[in-house]
């Protein structure tokens, strides 16, 4: 059994102890926000949140997480209040095909965390998902939208 916390919820999992946290999320807690994309932590679709660390959870296994606080898109907002980076993503209408945007935002979420006002060299330096639609500087705007709010 491997313990998890995910969106402040305390979670025991039966899932064999190298199993992906990507697929402890999707397939186990059916949080399917978090999507697969190349499995080797190279696009950053799976992009999660762990202890505030903008993490690739295809590559990790479930059982490393234990103890730790894993935030997933779903867990981003407060009741009905989308968190201020979802806002900005639909102010500047960032996504286009939308596949990879809740691991942007997710990476997105942790620069804002430790560069509250990022320059674009920056939120360059910092994400590194790979956009298949090329929305790169719908992304980077979203993100100085996000960092004004």
């Amino acid at each position: 059994m491997t313990q998890l916390i995910v969106n402040g919820v305390a979670r025991e999992l039966d899932v064999e102890d190298d199993m992906p946290l990507l697929w402890a999320l999707r397939d186990v807690l059916n949080l399917t926000g978090t999507k697969y994309g190349c499995g080797v932590a190279a696009c950053g679709a799976c992009t999660v949140l762990i202890d505030g660390q903008a993490t690739r959870s295809c590559s990790i296994p479930a059982s490393a997480c234990a103890g730790q606080q894993i935030t997933t898109i779903e867990g981003l907002r407060t009741g009905d209040t989308l968190h201020k980076v979802q806002q900005a993503w639909i102010a500047a209408q960032a996504p286009q095909c939308g596949y990879c945007q809740s691991g942007q935002i997710m990476a997105a979420v942790a620069l804002l965390n430790e560069t509250p006002s990022p320059t674009d060299d920056d939120i360059d330096t910092a994400m590194t998902n790979i956009c298949r639609c090329g929305s790169y500087e719908e992304i980077r705007a979203a993100i100085h939208l996000a960092a004004a709010a």
